[in-house]
């Protein structure tokens, strides 16, 4: 689990076997798998709240990893409704929104993830990967 911090290209999204998981499925992590796009390994990932993740924020300030237009277009988050704006602007269900790059162990292609984890409504925490995508670096 890293950060990226080199500008990317986005080029096919993963297939994933879980991708909304709520209140006692978190605790002590969620944990699912994704299918790698060149190799097809079953590629495990999981996620411990708090502790997994960083800001989306980082990738689209100054489009130094991805634009918020190329974040929307891939469907990789939405525009924060006006209410939740103190979230940052673009997330995941109205969520706090991270990311984490990860690689396939078996053919060594790079991977983008992006989920939203928080409270939805009391008593509801959910914690949602809106998706696993491949990625090249550019430059």
């Amino acid at each position: 689990m890293y950060s990226i911090t080199k500008k990317i290209g986005i080029r096919e999204k993963a297939s994933l076997a879980k991708n909304i998981f709520s209140n006692d499925e978190i605790i002590p992590s969620a944990v699912t798998t994704f299918t790698c796009c060149d190799c097809s390994y079953q590629n495990t990932i999981e996620i411990v709240p708090y502790e997994s993740g960083f800001p989306i924020f980082q990738i689209y300030h100054e489009d130094k990893v991805l634009s918020k237009n190329e974040l929307l277009q891939h469907k990789i988050v939405t525009e924060t409704s006006n209410r939740m704006l103190h979230f940052g602007e673009l997330t995941v269900n109205d969520l706090p929104t991270l990311y984490f790059g990860t690689g396939c162990p078996s053919c060594g292609s790079n991977y983008f993830c992006v989920f939203s984890y928080g409270e939805k409504q009391p008593g509801l925490t959910l914690l949602e990967i809106s998706g696993v995508w491949k990625y090249e670096e550019l430059e």
